[in-house]
């Protein structure tokens, strides 16, 4: 049985907005006042939720709030959430940068994180020099050290400009030689926030593949917080859901990354057409109907061979179009698209005013079942767009089953079924 090797007690964080420090020096009196007589920080007891797009009374907002729950050794991670709701603030304590306000955190283990560019790093050292600073932090020596180093050049790509101080380097570079520092230096906690995106394709997926050694190989423990879907999907085992500063979902990955695709504001409005993000100021849009309906939610069902799309309007000038659907996972990847204008070379025209464009999509026989996300664009390719309405509508796929079985999943069996060749 694997033991927890971090243990979040009801840990909170607050801040005090529009100034520097904790406050002023009446509040630093009557903290240390009711600290002696042995009672509770009185403001621990004001503050409000951390929901920044809601402006607050108070000056006190808990950027986090009575966070509780643990790690098992060899766990990976995945710490989710929209931008605001306390993921970064949650490892920034875990690696000691802040404290907490309220709670503890019970570490067992060396921590390596990787949390900002150059973290970690002094811009004057250069690359050897630091490489060899942080492996002394987290107590190693130089012999061990020495035998990690050619490994942790060769895996950040920065074998020419070693030498070199860092801050001639670019934040790629600085964001490879620190994610190969944490790495290699066999910490047993690892820490990532979302740094690794300023990273190329390709060292992601190094990125990726070097933490899943790490976890499955050497049991050690990962924290990962990311905005990529598919990333965490592929990497964590367990997750977290942070919401306004408070924990809104624990679970494994696929119930933690439902739990949040299901709550994310992406399709804002009922109607499709409310959804459209950008118009071309010659156009107007009265009507979007996908799938049989104006809603931005529907059903593909079970045998269902086409997808009906109708944009009703009016243009203020003659225009050669094209109709562009994009249908994606939850996560945002895309599956299939629609668009003969590309592929075929079959634009369009139309003639100044009022206008109803119809489109019959034929779908693939078999759909596995799940949630689709669709985008909708009118554009002429290569030339420009028209109208733009990304994740404009939501369809729920029933899945295909004929006769014996289930309908299958897209997390586990792609986006669609293969049939023989007749």
């Amino acid at each position: 049985m694997s033991r927890p090797v971090i243990e979040f007690n009801h840990v909170g964080k607050q801040y005090t907005l529009g100034t520097i420090g904790t406050g002023t020096l009446s509040q630093d009196l009557n903290r240390w006042w009711a600290h002696i007589r042995g009672k509770e920080d009185p403001y621990l007891k004001i503050g409000e939720t951390n929901d920044r797009t809601q402006k607050g009374d108070s000056r006190f907002v808990w950027a986090l709030r009575d966070i509780d729950f643990k790690v098992e050794q060899g766990d990976v991670l995945g710490i989710i959430g929209k931008n605001g709701a306390g993921k970064s603030t949650l490892l920034k304590i875990l690696s000691r940068v802040t404290s907490p306000t309220t709670g503890n955190i019970n570490i067992k283990g060396r921590i390596a994180s990787l949390l900002e560019v150059g973290t970690g790093f002094h811009p004057e050292m250069t690359g050897r020099e630091n490489i060899f600073m942080n492996g002394s932090i987290m107590g190693m020596t130089k012999a061990e050290i020495k035998s990690k180093f050619d490994e942790i050049v060769d895996f950040a790509g920065v074998a020419r400009y070693v030498d070199t101080p860092v801050k001639r380097y670019s934040s790629g570079m600085m964001v490879r030689l620190g994610f190969a520092i944490a790495a290699h230096l066999e910490p047993e906690i690892l820490v990532v926030d979302e740094v690794l995106a300023v990273g190329d394709a390709e060292f992601q997926k190094k990125a990726i593949g070097k933490m899943q050694d790490v976890s499955k190989g050497e049991g050690r423990t990962v924290l990962f917080v990311s905005h990529n879907m598919a990333a965490v999907r592929s990497l964590c085992t367990r997750g977290v859901m942070l919401k306004n500063g408070m924990i809104d979902f624990i679970g494994s990955i696929p119930d933690t990354l439902n739990h949040y695709l299901k709550n994310s504001d992406s399709i804002e409005n009922s109607k499709i057409v409310d959804n459209i993000k950008w118009i071309k100021n010659t156009l107007r849009i009265y009507a979007i109907s996908i799938n049989g309906t104006e809603e931005s939610t529907s059903t593909i069902h079970n045998g269902q061979t086409s997808l009906d799309i109708s944009i009703d309007g009016y243009a203020e000038e003659d225009m050669s179009y094209d109709v562009m659907m994009t249908l994606k996972s939850k996560e945002g990847i895309p599956y299939a698209t629609y668009a003969i204008g590309h592929y075929m070379g079959e634009i369009q025209n139309m003639k100044k005013g009022e206008f109803s464009i119809k489109r019959i999509i034929e779908l693939p026989k078999i759909l596995s079942k799940g949630i689709i996300k669709v985008d909708l664009y009118i554009h002429h390719p290569m030339v420009e767009y028209m109208m733009k309405a990304p994740d404009c509508c939501s369809l729920e796929s029933e899945g295909f089953q004929k006769g014996f079985g289930r309908a299958l999943s897209q997390e586990s069996n792609g986006f669609i079924g293969l049939t023989n060749y007749t």
